[in-house]
This record gives C-alpha cells, structure tokens and sequence, in this order.
C-alpha cells in the first residue's frame, strides 16, 4: 500500500515536472524573434506561432515558417508574411509605333481622328457609345502615355 502511494505520487511529481518544464508562450516567441529576420513579428498564444510582416520573397517567407516549426513547444504556425511586390517599370510605346498601332486601331472607326505626340494619343471626331469601348481597349492595349478623349458620343 505504502510502495502504491509512493509510486502514485512520484508519477504526479514527474507529471508536474515535465508540465514546468514545457517553454511558456513568452519564451517561444523570444526564442523564434531572435531568429528570424527584421521585419517579421511573431505573436505565440498556447503554442500557437503567428508569423506577420513584408519579405522580400518567397524563399524568406518560407525559411521564416520553418524556423518557427523548429521551435520546442510549438504546436502549430501560421504564415502570413506577405510578399514585397516588386515596382515594374511602366513601358511607354515610342511614338513611331505608336503612330503605325494607332492608325490599324483606329482604321474601323471612319468618324475618329487620331494624333500622336510624346506617347500621348489624341482623339476627336464623332463615335458611336457602343464603339467607345471597344476602340478605347484597342488603344490602351497599345501602351500610350496617356489617351486624350476629345470625341463626341452619339
């Protein structure tokens, strides 16, 4: 009876210990923020890791959620560190080509005049409101600086 209360309560020591032994919420996070990189913030709730900020890219992001997956005590991890979009230059046709794309777009439309000059195209005359916007797609899909619309809708 004795040996049974002794072994009984040796098992609710170890359980205890291992119990206080586990990283607290506090610790992960301070633990998985030291590694990671600037810019990213993790959050910890019952071992629950929550990744947030901007990255460069995508080979970031996911060493950023491996780390964190590595850590003792964490159960689960949520990625949510988003991409930096990169800034794509804006492409601007030249007006030689411009001139030669707007003429066959515009070749349809008898009632439109169109000019070209430093990437803007200038449009006047008369146009039907069902044709507007099929011409206007045309033309932007041409690359334009900008599409000066001086026409009269009928």
């Amino acid at each position: 009876m004795k040996t049974s209360k002794f072994l009984m309560s040796m098992v609710v020591a170890a359980t205890l210990f291992c119990v206080g032994c586990k990283p607290n919420d506090a610790a992960i996070q301070a633990a998985i923020q030291a590694k990671e990189a600037a810019g990213i913030t993790v959050a910890v709730t019952k071992g629950n890791v929550t990744l947030t900020g901007v990255v460069d890219d995508e080979a970031i992001k996911t060493t950023a959620g491996e780390i964190a997956k590595a850590e003792k005590g964490v159960k689960t991890v949520t990625n949510n560190l988003i991409i930096k979009p990169t800034d794509l230059p804006v492409v601007i046709a030249d007006d030689a080509v411009l001139i030669k794309n707007v003429a066959d777009a515009t070749k349809d439309f008898p009632t439109v005049k169109a000019a070209v000059k430093d990437g803007v195209v200038l449009l006047t005359g008369e146009i039907k409101k069902a044709s507007l916007i099929t011409l206007m797609q045309h033309l932007s899909a041409l690359k334009p600086k900008k599409i000066d619309n001086k026409l009269t809708v009928k």
